[in-house]
Protein backbone atom coordinates (compact mmCIF):
# COMPACT_ATOMS: atom_id res chain seq x y z
CA UNK A 1 0.00 0.00 0.00
CA UNK A 2 2.98 2.47 0.59
CA UNK A 3 4.53 1.59 -2.46
CA UNK A 4 1.47 2.21 -4.49
CA UNK A 5 0.66 5.73 -2.57
CA UNK A 6 4.07 6.67 -2.78
CA UNK A 7 4.56 6.05 -6.36
CA UNK A 8 1.44 7.73 -7.78
CA UNK A 9 2.94 10.91 -5.87
CA UNK A 10 5.56 11.50 -7.89
CA UNK A 11 2.73 11.24 -10.96
CA UNK A 12 0.60 13.59 -9.80
CA UNK A 13 3.92 15.86 -8.53
CA UNK A 14 5.98 16.06 -11.27
CA UNK A 15 7.24 19.63 -11.08
CA UNK A 16 5.84 20.70 -7.88
CA UNK A 17 2.88 21.40 -5.79
CA UNK A 18 -0.01 20.71 -7.84
CA UNK A 19 -3.71 22.06 -7.11
CA UNK A 20 -6.86 19.68 -8.32
CA UNK A 21 -9.51 22.07 -9.74
CA UNK A 22 -12.61 20.24 -10.99
CA UNK A 23 -12.62 21.65 -14.36
CA UNK A 24 -16.32 21.02 -15.88
CA UNK A 25 -19.86 21.06 -14.22
CA UNK A 26 -20.98 17.56 -13.23
CA UNK A 27 -23.70 16.06 -14.27
CA UNK A 28 -27.05 16.65 -12.10
CA UNK A 29 -26.95 14.13 -9.17
CA UNK A 30 -29.88 11.95 -8.39
CA UNK A 31 -31.88 13.07 -5.20
CA UNK A 32 -29.62 13.55 -2.33
CA UNK A 33 -29.50 13.63 1.37
CA UNK A 34 -29.58 11.24 4.00
CA UNK A 35 -31.91 8.83 1.49
CA UNK A 36 -29.39 8.41 -1.25
CA UNK A 37 -26.43 7.92 1.36
CA UNK A 38 -28.80 4.84 2.81
CA UNK A 39 -29.88 3.87 -0.45
CA UNK A 40 -26.71 4.02 -2.35
CA UNK A 41 -23.96 3.07 0.07
CA UNK A 42 -23.24 -0.68 1.51
CA UNK A 43 -24.13 -1.47 4.97
CA UNK A 44 -20.38 -1.34 5.57
CA UNK A 45 -19.81 2.21 4.41
CA UNK A 46 -22.81 3.38 7.06
CA UNK A 47 -21.02 1.29 9.56
CA UNK A 48 -18.08 2.78 8.98
CA UNK A 49 -19.68 6.63 9.04
CA UNK A 50 -21.29 5.13 12.47
CA UNK A 51 -17.91 4.54 13.99
CA UNK A 52 -16.16 7.88 12.89
CA UNK A 53 -19.05 9.83 13.93
CA UNK A 54 -18.62 8.21 17.63
CA UNK A 55 -15.14 8.86 17.56
CA UNK A 56 -16.21 12.58 16.53
CA UNK A 57 -18.49 12.82 19.26
CA UNK A 58 -15.92 11.48 21.80
CA UNK A 59 -13.57 14.04 20.25
CA UNK A 60 -15.21 16.87 20.78
CA UNK A 61 -16.78 15.35 24.16
CA UNK A 62 -13.45 15.23 25.74
CA UNK A 63 -12.32 18.52 24.06
CA UNK A 64 -14.67 20.72 25.70
CA UNK A 65 -14.81 19.19 29.11
CA UNK A 66 -12.42 21.47 30.28
CA UNK A 67 -14.65 24.33 29.57
CA UNK A 68 -18.08 22.64 31.42
CA UNK A 69 -15.97 22.09 34.72
CA UNK A 70 -13.45 24.45 34.62
CA UNK A 71 -14.50 26.39 37.77
CA UNK A 72 -15.28 23.03 39.82
CA UNK A 73 -11.73 21.68 38.82
CA UNK A 74 -10.06 25.13 39.85
CA UNK A 75 -11.77 25.58 42.96
CA UNK A 76 -10.13 22.44 43.83
CA UNK A 77 -6.96 22.30 42.54
CA UNK A 78 -6.50 26.09 43.02
CA UNK A 79 -5.38 27.37 39.09
CA UNK A 80 -6.61 30.69 37.44
CA UNK A 81 -8.45 33.73 38.64
CA UNK A 82 -10.30 34.46 41.72
CA UNK A 83 -13.11 36.35 41.83
CA UNK A 84 -16.34 37.32 43.62
CA UNK A 85 -19.04 34.27 43.52
CA UNK A 86 -22.23 33.61 44.70
CA UNK A 87 -22.42 31.45 47.71
CA UNK A 88 -25.00 29.11 46.78
CA UNK A 89 -24.81 27.12 50.35
CA UNK A 90 -26.00 30.42 52.26
CA UNK A 91 -29.67 31.17 52.12
CA UNK A 92 -29.40 34.61 50.89
CA UNK A 93 -31.51 36.90 47.88
CA UNK A 94 -28.50 38.40 46.64
CA UNK A 95 -27.76 37.19 42.93
CA UNK A 96 -24.68 36.27 40.73
CA UNK A 97 -24.63 39.68 39.46
CA UNK A 98 -24.52 41.58 42.40
CA UNK A 99 -21.41 39.44 43.48
CA UNK A 100 -19.67 40.00 40.17
CA UNK A 101 -19.75 43.53 40.59
CA UNK A 102 -17.32 43.34 43.33
CA UNK A 103 -13.59 43.64 42.80
CA UNK A 104 -11.52 42.83 45.82
CA UNK A 105 -12.33 40.59 48.79
CA UNK A 106 -12.85 42.35 51.32
CA UNK A 107 -15.68 44.05 49.63
CA UNK A 108 -17.18 40.71 48.44
CA UNK A 109 -17.35 38.48 51.57
CA UNK A 110 -18.88 41.82 53.20
CA UNK A 111 -21.70 42.17 50.81
CA UNK A 112 -25.23 41.32 52.53
CA UNK A 113 -28.65 41.14 51.50
CA UNK A 114 -31.52 42.73 53.58
CA UNK A 115 -31.84 40.35 55.51
CA UNK A 116 -28.20 40.76 56.80
CA UNK A 117 -26.81 37.22 55.21
CA UNK A 118 -23.50 37.41 53.49
CA UNK A 119 -24.20 35.36 49.84
CA UNK A 120 -20.81 36.03 47.90
CA UNK A 121 -17.41 34.11 48.84
CA UNK A 122 -14.26 35.08 46.86
CA UNK A 123 -12.88 31.93 45.13
CA UNK A 124 -11.41 30.47 42.00
CA UNK A 125 -13.60 31.61 38.95
CA UNK A 126 -12.17 28.70 36.25
CA UNK A 127 -11.40 31.87 34.16
CA UNK A 128 -7.62 33.59 33.98
CA UNK A 129 -4.44 33.24 31.96
CA UNK A 130 -3.92 29.76 33.60
CA UNK A 131 -7.48 28.35 32.26
CA UNK A 132 -6.59 29.96 28.79
CA UNK A 133 -3.98 28.31 28.81
CA UNK A 134 -5.72 25.12 28.92
CA UNK A 135 -7.96 25.43 26.35
CA UNK A 136 -5.46 27.65 24.14
CA UNK A 137 -1.77 26.95 23.87
CA UNK A 138 -1.36 23.86 25.53
CA UNK A 139 -4.04 21.77 23.77
CA UNK A 140 -3.36 23.98 20.44
CA UNK A 141 0.35 23.56 20.26
CA UNK A 142 0.77 19.90 20.29
CA UNK A 143 -2.50 19.62 18.58
CA UNK A 144 -1.79 21.48 15.39
CA UNK A 145 2.21 20.45 15.40
CA UNK A 146 1.18 17.09 15.50
CA UNK A 147 -1.54 17.37 13.13
CA UNK A 148 0.50 17.73 10.24
CA UNK A 149 2.79 14.76 10.39
CA UNK A 150 0.27 12.46 11.14
CA UNK A 151 -1.49 13.37 8.37
CA UNK A 152 1.03 12.76 6.16
CA UNK A 153 1.73 9.58 7.69
CA UNK A 154 -1.67 8.82 6.90
CA UNK A 155 -1.12 9.75 3.20
CA UNK A 156 1.76 6.55 3.56
CA UNK A 157 0.49 4.22 6.29
CA UNK A 158 -2.59 2.64 7.90
CA UNK A 159 -5.24 5.23 8.24
CA UNK A 160 -7.20 2.55 10.47
CA UNK A 161 -4.23 1.78 13.07
CA UNK A 162 -3.29 5.38 13.13
CA UNK A 163 -6.80 6.47 13.99
CA UNK A 164 -7.34 3.82 16.84
CA UNK A 165 -3.88 4.37 18.30
CA UNK A 166 -4.88 8.73 18.47
CA UNK A 167 -8.52 7.20 19.93
CA UNK A 168 -6.69 5.18 22.47
CA UNK A 169 -4.06 8.39 23.74
CA UNK A 170 -6.37 10.60 24.28
CA UNK A 171 -9.33 8.89 25.77
CA UNK A 172 -6.47 7.15 28.38
CA UNK A 173 -5.53 11.46 28.90
CA UNK A 174 -8.76 12.19 29.37
CA UNK A 175 -9.70 9.32 32.29
CA UNK A 176 -6.26 10.11 33.80
CA UNK A 177 -7.55 13.88 34.13
CA UNK A 178 -9.88 13.19 36.45
CA UNK A 179 -6.83 12.19 39.03
CA UNK A 180 -5.25 15.09 38.35
CA UNK A 181 -4.06 16.35 41.83
CA UNK A 182 -2.24 19.43 40.41
CA UNK A 183 -2.02 22.02 37.65
CA UNK A 184 0.77 20.79 35.92
CA UNK A 185 -0.72 17.63 35.50
CA UNK A 186 -3.71 18.85 33.79
CA UNK A 187 -1.22 20.44 31.66
CA UNK A 188 0.38 17.30 30.68
CA UNK A 189 -2.53 15.40 30.34
CA UNK A 190 -4.38 18.59 28.18
CA UNK A 191 -1.35 17.94 25.92
CA UNK A 192 -1.92 14.30 25.48
CA UNK A 193 -5.41 14.91 24.74
CA UNK A 194 -4.22 17.52 22.23
CA UNK A 195 -1.92 14.94 20.52
CA UNK A 196 -4.54 12.16 20.24
CA UNK A 197 -7.30 14.77 19.04
CA UNK A 198 -4.65 15.95 16.01
CA UNK A 199 -5.52 12.73 14.06
CA UNK A 200 -8.69 12.32 14.53
CA UNK A 201 -10.68 14.81 11.70
CA UNK A 202 -7.93 14.00 9.19
CA UNK A 203 -7.83 10.78 9.43
CA UNK A 204 -11.25 10.19 9.37
CA UNK A 205 -12.36 12.75 6.67
CA UNK A 206 -9.78 10.63 4.27
CA UNK A 207 -11.19 7.51 4.74
CA UNK A 208 -14.57 9.21 4.22
CA UNK A 209 -13.35 10.19 0.84
CA UNK A 210 -12.56 6.87 -0.05
CA UNK A 211 -15.79 5.05 1.51
CA UNK A 212 -18.04 7.22 -0.47
CA UNK A 213 -18.40 8.88 -3.88
CA UNK A 214 -18.04 12.54 -4.56
CA UNK A 215 -21.82 13.16 -4.79
CA UNK A 216 -22.48 11.69 -1.17
CA UNK A 217 -19.14 13.06 0.57
CA UNK A 218 -21.37 16.34 1.44
CA UNK A 219 -23.78 14.49 3.08
CA UNK A 220 -21.57 12.16 4.87
CA UNK A 221 -19.08 14.28 6.07
CA UNK A 222 -22.25 16.37 6.95
CA UNK A 223 -23.10 13.00 9.14
CA UNK A 224 -19.66 12.62 10.33
CA UNK A 225 -19.95 16.49 11.61
CA UNK A 226 -22.92 15.62 13.94
CA UNK A 227 -20.68 13.94 16.41
CA UNK A 228 -19.29 17.59 16.91
CA UNK A 229 -22.51 18.93 17.86
CA UNK A 230 -23.64 15.63 20.42
CA UNK A 231 -19.77 15.73 21.85
CA UNK A 232 -20.33 19.56 23.01
CA UNK A 233 -23.96 18.95 24.11
CA UNK A 234 -23.34 16.29 25.80
CA UNK A 235 -19.92 17.77 27.37
CA UNK A 236 -22.68 20.15 29.37
CA UNK A 237 -25.07 17.06 30.06
CA UNK A 238 -22.17 14.96 31.54
CA UNK A 239 -19.87 18.12 32.64
CA UNK A 240 -23.07 19.88 34.61
CA UNK A 241 -25.43 17.29 35.86
CA UNK A 242 -22.88 14.61 36.65
CA UNK A 243 -20.59 17.10 38.49
CA UNK A 244 -23.69 18.26 40.80
CA UNK A 245 -24.44 14.44 41.21
CA UNK A 246 -20.90 14.37 43.08
CA UNK A 247 -20.78 10.44 42.71
CA UNK A 248 -18.67 9.04 45.39
CA UNK A 249 -17.98 12.76 46.81
CA UNK A 250 -15.66 13.31 43.51
CA UNK A 251 -17.81 15.54 41.34
CA UNK A 252 -16.32 16.81 38.57
CA UNK A 253 -13.78 14.20 38.49
CA UNK A 254 -16.31 11.65 37.74
CA UNK A 255 -17.19 13.63 34.13
CA UNK A 256 -13.99 13.07 32.96
CA UNK A 257 -13.99 9.24 33.81
CA UNK A 258 -17.14 8.96 32.34
CA UNK A 259 -16.32 10.84 28.78
CA UNK A 260 -12.79 9.25 28.16
CA UNK A 261 -13.89 5.13 29.07
CA UNK A 262 -15.94 4.70 25.87
CA UNK A 263 -13.27 6.10 23.99
CA UNK A 264 -11.05 3.30 25.10
CA UNK A 265 -13.34 0.73 24.17
CA UNK A 266 -14.19 2.09 20.69
CA UNK A 267 -10.30 1.95 19.87
CA UNK A 268 -10.70 -1.44 20.02
CA UNK A 269 -13.98 -1.92 18.50
CA UNK A 270 -12.59 0.11 15.59
CA UNK A 271 -9.02 -2.11 15.37
CA UNK A 272 -10.19 -5.43 14.92
CA UNK A 273 -13.68 -4.31 12.63
CA UNK A 274 -12.26 -1.41 10.37
CA UNK A 275 -11.47 -2.26 7.37
CA UNK A 276 -8.59 -0.06 5.35
CA UNK A 277 -9.87 1.25 2.22
CA UNK A 278 -8.22 1.28 -1.27
CA UNK A 279 -7.46 5.17 -2.09
CA UNK A 280 -9.92 6.39 -4.44
CA UNK A 281 -9.58 9.57 -7.23
CA UNK A 282 -6.16 8.37 -8.00
CA UNK A 283 -4.29 8.92 -11.61
CA UNK A 284 -2.08 6.19 -13.19
CA UNK A 285 0.64 4.21 -11.29
CA UNK A 286 3.81 5.94 -12.36
CA UNK A 287 7.32 4.03 -12.48
CA UNK A 288 9.19 7.00 -11.35
CA UNK A 289 9.75 7.76 -7.33
CA UNK A 290 11.44 10.92 -5.80
CA UNK A 291 12.43 12.45 -2.49
CA UNK A 292 8.38 13.57 -2.49
CA UNK A 293 7.94 9.17 -1.32
CA UNK A 294 9.15 9.83 2.23
CA UNK A 295 7.01 11.32 5.03
CA UNK A 296 9.23 14.73 4.81
CA UNK A 297 9.20 14.76 1.29
CA UNK A 298 6.19 15.46 0.73
CA UNK A 299 5.95 18.48 3.33
CA UNK A 300 7.72 21.40 1.29
CA UNK A 301 5.28 20.32 -1.80
CA UNK A 302 2.18 20.81 0.69
CA UNK A 303 3.25 24.11 1.86
CA UNK A 304 2.88 25.56 -1.79
CA UNK A 305 -0.01 24.16 -2.30
CA UNK A 306 -1.79 25.82 0.36
CA UNK A 307 -0.31 29.13 -0.95
CA UNK A 308 -2.39 29.03 -3.62
CA UNK A 309 -4.80 31.58 -3.36
CA UNK A 310 -8.04 29.60 -3.30
CA UNK A 311 -6.55 27.15 -0.54
CA UNK A 312 -4.96 29.53 1.23
CA UNK A 313 -8.00 31.94 1.82
CA UNK A 314 -10.07 29.10 2.29
CA UNK A 315 -8.04 28.26 5.15
CA UNK A 316 -7.66 31.54 6.18
CA UNK A 317 -11.74 31.87 6.28
CA UNK A 318 -12.27 28.60 7.74
CA UNK A 319 -9.88 29.83 10.50
CA UNK A 320 -12.13 32.83 11.11
CA UNK A 321 -15.03 31.52 11.50
CA UNK A 322 -13.33 28.52 13.50
CA UNK A 323 -12.40 31.64 16.19
CA UNK A 324 -15.74 32.16 16.68
CA UNK A 325 -16.76 28.61 17.57
CA UNK A 326 -14.09 28.14 19.76
CA UNK A 327 -14.64 31.42 21.90
CA UNK A 328 -17.79 30.50 22.28
CA UNK A 329 -17.34 26.92 23.23
CA UNK A 330 -14.74 27.95 26.19
CA UNK A 331 -17.23 30.89 26.91
CA UNK A 332 -20.51 29.92 27.12
CA UNK A 333 -20.50 28.42 30.39
CA UNK A 334 -18.79 31.25 32.12
CA UNK A 335 -21.25 33.98 30.39
CA UNK A 336 -24.17 31.98 31.40
CA UNK A 337 -23.23 31.86 34.94
CA UNK A 338 -22.10 35.47 34.85
CA UNK A 339 -26.10 36.53 33.86
CA UNK A 340 -27.09 34.53 36.86
CA UNK A 341 -27.94 31.00 35.35
CA UNK A 342 -27.18 27.84 37.47
CA UNK A 343 -24.98 24.69 36.17
CA UNK A 344 -28.11 22.97 36.00
CA UNK A 345 -30.17 25.56 33.93
CA UNK A 346 -27.32 25.38 31.56
CA UNK A 347 -27.24 22.02 31.38
CA UNK A 348 -30.75 22.05 30.46
CA UNK A 349 -30.46 24.12 27.39
CA UNK A 350 -27.15 23.43 26.26
CA UNK A 351 -27.32 19.74 26.58
CA UNK A 352 -29.44 19.30 23.84
CA UNK A 353 -29.92 22.99 21.82
CA UNK A 354 -26.22 22.18 19.60
CA UNK A 355 -26.96 18.67 19.12
CA UNK A 356 -30.15 19.23 17.35
CA UNK A 357 -29.17 21.98 16.04
CA UNK A 358 -26.19 22.02 14.74
CA UNK A 359 -26.72 18.53 13.46
CA UNK A 360 -29.51 19.51 11.64
CA UNK A 361 -27.62 22.42 10.41
CA UNK A 362 -24.24 20.48 9.28
CA UNK A 363 -26.30 17.81 7.69
CA UNK A 364 -28.58 20.39 5.50
CA UNK A 365 -25.18 22.15 4.78
CA UNK A 366 -23.89 19.08 3.20
CA UNK A 367 -27.33 17.85 1.41
CA UNK A 368 -27.37 21.70 -0.13
CA UNK A 369 -23.27 21.76 -1.05
CA UNK A 370 -24.40 18.60 -3.05
CA UNK A 371 -27.54 19.93 -4.81
CA UNK A 372 -25.74 23.13 -5.46
CA UNK A 373 -22.66 21.82 -6.88
CA UNK A 374 -23.99 19.77 -9.31
CA UNK A 375 -26.34 22.82 -10.89
CA UNK A 376 -23.81 25.79 -10.74
CA UNK A 377 -19.93 24.02 -10.39
CA UNK A 378 -18.02 23.60 -7.27
CA UNK A 379 -17.60 27.15 -6.77
CA UNK A 380 -21.50 26.86 -5.48
CA UNK A 381 -20.53 25.52 -2.46
CA UNK A 382 -18.87 28.29 -1.22
CA UNK A 383 -21.76 30.66 -2.06
CA UNK A 384 -23.56 28.38 0.57
CA UNK A 385 -21.33 28.91 2.83
CA UNK A 386 -21.46 33.01 2.85
CA UNK A 387 -25.39 33.06 2.55
CA UNK A 388 -25.51 30.93 6.12
CA UNK A 389 -22.82 33.15 7.41
CA UNK A 390 -24.78 36.11 7.24
CA UNK A 391 -28.27 35.02 7.76
CA UNK A 392 -26.71 33.47 11.14
CA UNK A 393 -25.12 36.94 12.11
CA UNK A 394 -28.31 38.58 13.44
CA UNK A 395 -29.34 35.64 15.92
CA UNK A 396 -25.55 35.07 16.84
CA UNK A 397 -26.20 38.90 18.38
CA UNK A 398 -29.25 38.07 19.61
CA UNK A 399 -28.15 35.00 21.68
CA UNK A 400 -26.13 37.59 23.62
CA UNK A 401 -28.57 41.03 23.65
CA UNK A 402 -31.31 38.86 24.87
CA UNK A 403 -31.87 37.17 28.49
CA UNK A 404 -32.33 33.31 28.85
CA UNK A 405 -34.23 31.55 27.90
CA UNK A 406 -34.35 33.71 24.70
CA UNK A 407 -30.67 33.57 24.76
CA UNK A 408 -30.68 30.02 24.45
CA UNK A 409 -33.56 30.12 22.13
CA UNK A 410 -31.52 32.56 19.04
CA UNK A 411 -29.18 29.65 19.27
CA UNK A 412 -31.30 27.19 17.61
CA UNK A 413 -31.33 29.02 14.34
CA UNK A 414 -27.74 30.04 15.02
CA UNK A 415 -26.49 26.37 14.70
CA UNK A 416 -29.22 25.20 12.42
CA UNK A 417 -27.75 28.02 9.73
CA UNK A 418 -24.36 29.39 10.66
CA UNK A 419 -23.00 25.55 10.87
CA UNK A 420 -23.59 24.76 7.21
CA UNK A 421 -19.39 25.97 6.91
CA UNK A 422 -17.80 23.20 8.77
CA UNK A 423 -18.98 19.73 6.26
CA UNK A 424 -19.13 21.97 3.13
CA UNK A 425 -15.65 23.71 3.56
CA UNK A 426 -13.81 20.44 4.36
CA UNK A 427 -15.68 19.10 0.93
CA UNK A 428 -14.50 21.77 -0.86
CA UNK A 429 -10.41 21.16 0.24
CA UNK A 430 -10.47 17.64 -0.70
CA UNK A 431 -12.12 18.14 -4.09
CA UNK A 432 -9.38 21.03 -4.46
CA UNK A 433 -6.20 18.45 -3.74
CA UNK A 434 -5.05 15.27 -5.34
CA UNK A 435 -6.18 12.55 -3.25
CA UNK A 436 -2.46 11.33 -2.34
CA UNK A 437 -2.08 14.19 0.13
CA UNK A 438 -5.95 14.42 0.59
CA UNK A 439 -5.34 13.42 4.73
CA UNK A 440 -2.25 15.82 4.63
CA UNK A 441 -4.19 18.61 3.04
CA UNK A 442 -7.03 18.17 6.15
CA UNK A 443 -4.12 18.54 8.72
CA UNK A 444 -2.28 21.24 7.16
CA UNK A 445 -6.10 22.99 7.21
CA UNK A 446 -6.31 22.07 10.79
CA UNK A 447 -3.11 23.42 11.73
CA UNK A 448 -4.01 26.84 10.52
CA UNK A 449 -7.28 27.00 11.61
CA UNK A 450 -6.66 25.71 15.39
CA UNK A 451 -3.53 27.73 15.51
CA UNK A 452 -5.67 30.84 14.45
CA UNK A 453 -9.51 29.80 16.09
CA UNK A 454 -8.14 27.56 19.10
CA UNK A 455 -5.23 30.84 20.60
CA UNK A 456 -8.49 33.08 20.04
CA UNK A 457 -9.85 32.93 23.33
CA UNK A 458 -6.20 34.58 24.61
CA UNK A 459 -7.49 38.04 23.48
CA UNK A 460 -10.67 37.87 25.73
CA UNK A 461 -8.97 38.52 28.85
CA UNK A 462 -6.91 41.96 27.85
CA UNK A 463 -9.76 42.81 25.78
CA UNK A 464 -12.68 42.44 28.61
CA UNK A 465 -10.45 44.24 30.48
CA UNK A 466 -10.51 46.94 28.37
CA UNK A 467 -13.79 47.35 28.36
CA UNK A 468 -14.12 47.16 32.26
CA UNK A 469 -11.17 49.94 32.32
CA UNK A 470 -13.62 52.33 30.24
CA UNK A 471 -16.44 51.98 32.84
CA UNK A 472 -18.24 48.81 32.22
CA UNK A 473 -19.43 46.35 34.83
CA UNK A 474 -17.88 42.49 34.77
CA UNK A 475 -20.88 41.31 32.97
CA UNK A 476 -21.42 44.00 30.49
CA UNK A 477 -17.35 43.93 29.63
CA UNK A 478 -17.38 40.53 28.85
CA UNK A 479 -20.79 40.66 26.58
CA UNK A 480 -19.11 43.54 24.47
CA UNK A 481 -15.90 41.16 24.16
CA UNK A 482 -18.12 38.38 22.64
CA UNK A 483 -19.90 40.98 20.27
CA UNK A 484 -16.79 41.59 18.95
CA UNK A 485 -15.17 37.46 18.96
CA UNK A 486 -18.62 35.79 18.31
CA UNK A 487 -20.78 37.25 15.59
CA UNK A 488 -18.45 39.85 14.73
CA UNK A 489 -16.53 36.82 13.56
CA UNK A 490 -19.47 35.79 11.63
CA UNK A 491 -19.21 38.34 9.27
CA UNK A 492 -15.55 38.75 8.88
CA UNK A 493 -15.34 34.93 8.09
CA UNK A 494 -18.26 35.52 5.33
CA UNK A 495 -16.10 38.27 3.67
CA UNK A 496 -13.05 36.40 3.23
CA UNK A 497 -15.21 33.24 1.71
CA UNK A 498 -16.33 35.67 -0.35
CA UNK A 499 -11.90 36.33 -1.41
CA UNK A 500 -11.56 32.65 -1.65
CA UNK A 501 -14.67 32.28 -3.96
CA UNK A 502 -13.26 34.95 -6.36
CA UNK A 503 -10.08 32.61 -6.05
CA UNK A 504 -11.42 29.43 -6.88
CA UNK A 505 -13.30 30.59 -9.42
CA UNK A 506 -10.12 32.11 -11.27
CA UNK A 507 -8.36 28.69 -10.99
CA UNK A 508 -11.54 26.97 -12.34
CA UNK A 509 -11.21 29.91 -15.34
CA UNK A 510 -7.54 29.03 -15.52
CA UNK A 511 -7.89 25.68 -15.75
CA UNK A 512 -10.48 25.63 -18.69
CA UNK A 513 -8.25 27.67 -20.20
CA UNK A 514 -4.68 25.64 -20.10
CA UNK A 515 -6.64 22.17 -20.62
CA UNK A 516 -4.62 20.32 -23.61
CA UNK A 517 -6.89 18.53 -25.56
CA UNK A 518 -5.91 15.20 -24.24
CA UNK A 519 -7.18 16.68 -21.22
CA UNK A 520 -10.47 18.01 -22.50
CA UNK A 521 -11.37 14.61 -23.41
CA UNK A 522 -10.31 12.84 -20.28
CA UNK A 523 -13.46 13.29 -18.64
CA UNK A 524 -14.71 10.43 -16.12
CA UNK A 525 -18.22 9.12 -16.27
CA UNK A 526 -19.56 11.73 -14.19
CA UNK A 527 -18.26 14.81 -16.24
CA UNK A 528 -15.76 15.93 -14.12
CA UNK A 529 -11.68 15.81 -14.52
CA UNK A 530 -9.04 16.77 -12.09
CA UNK A 531 -6.35 19.14 -13.69
CA UNK A 532 -2.77 19.97 -12.66
CA UNK A 533 -1.46 23.31 -11.99
CA UNK A 534 2.41 23.39 -11.38
CA UNK A 535 2.77 25.40 -8.33
CA UNK A 536 6.12 27.27 -9.29
CA UNK A 537 4.24 29.96 -12.09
Amino acid sequence: MTQRRASRLSEHFPTGCELAVPTSLPKPAPSGGIRALLLRSSGYSLYVLALLAFTNLLNQLDRYMLAVVARSSAQEIHFGDQGCLLNDTVPSTLEETDCSNCTDRTTCISLVDAGNSAGCKWDYTGTGTEYDLLAGPIFVLVFTIAGVPLGIAADLYNRKLLLCGCLFVWSTCVVLTGLAEQYWQLAALRFGVGFGEAGCTPFATSLLADYFSPELRGTALGVYNWGIYFGYSLSYAVGDFITEADIMGMGWRWAYFLSGSPGILLSFLMLFTLREPPLTDLPPPSDSSTSQDSLFGRLPHLLRMFFRPSILLLSLAGAIRNAAGYVWSYSAETYFESTGQTPAQIGTYMSWIPMVSGSVGVLVGGFVSDRVVSRVGPHGRVWVIVASQLLAAPFVFCVLFLEPPWAYICLIPTYIIGEVWVPITLVVLVELVPAEVRTSAVALYFFITTNIGGNMPLLLNPVKQAFKNAGYTEVEALRNTLYLFFPGEYILGAIVYVLALLALRRDLRKAQTEQTPSKRSSLDGKGETNLAFDSAE
